[in-house]
């Protein structure tokens, strides 16, 4: 296997021991699903095969789990094809992992962010806590994404990245219900439908982009 020309994927020099150690975060399985991806589009991979791979790319700990497989792979000539890929760009997934179905602060906080799984309905609860979900970096794998909330006397925030399209369908009874991230996105990405009630408390819906900061977390 060699290094693919001008690429960015390996932080350390291959076949280095250490890699075994060395432990992957999301922009390592970020890029090793570029190249997957890359080897589909070009029939190197069949969509099964690439099913397979991105879902073990997903969950790897280090970065030689992610040399494993992308091992035989024609990397040199995947790099135009990754170049020209929607590196950045919010997409549907087919990795096939189990989402996440409902996320929940009661009398207390919780968040979903980072490398979370969401699927097709998403149930979010606020009782007398938070809820904060970031959008941003989850994997998506399914290209109309609902989340249902109910925020009684608590308050959910969720975060969407500034390419998918958002619509609002919420009532505020005594609280609020923000459709201030409602709007179009970029065509191809997600749809994120965000329906509910706030009750004595508020739900808010943001876009912000990638790296930037949320602010502070909602009170528990």
């Amino acid at each position: 296997m060699t290094e693919p020309e001008g690429g960015n994927y390996y932080p350390a020099p291959l076949d280095d021991a250490r890699r075994g150690q060395i432990r992957a975060d999301n922009a390592d399985r970020m890029r090793a699903d570029a190249f997957l991806s890359a080897a589909m589009t070009v029939g190197a991979l069949t969509p099964e095969e690439y099913s397979e791979r991105a879902g073990e790319a997903l969950a790897a700990t280090s970065l030689a789990q992610l040399d494993a497989l992308l091992a035989d792979l024609p990397l040199d000539r995947l790099g135009g094809a990754v170049a020209e890929s929607t590196a950045g760009q919010t997409r549907v997934s087919t990795s096939g992992a189990a989402p996440v179905a409902r996320t929940a602060g009661i009398l207390s906080g919780s968040e979903l962010s980072g490398g979370a799984v969401v699927g097709s309905d998403l149930k979010a609860t606020a009782f007398l806590g938070g809820v904060d979900i970031d959008l941003r970096e989850v994997e998506f794998t399914a290209p109309v994404l609902e989340i249902r909330c109910k925020a009684m006397m608590g308050g959910i925030r969720i975060v969407v990245p500034s390419d998918v399209t958002v619509e609002v369908h919420g009532s505020g009874v005594g609280g609020s219900f923000s459709g201030a991230g409602a709007g179009p996105g970029r065509a191809g990405a997600p749809r994120v439908v965000i329906r509910g009630v706030a009750f004595l408390g508020g739900v808010e819906v943001t876009r912000v982009a990638r790296g930037a900061e949320t602010g502070p977390r909602r009170p528990n």
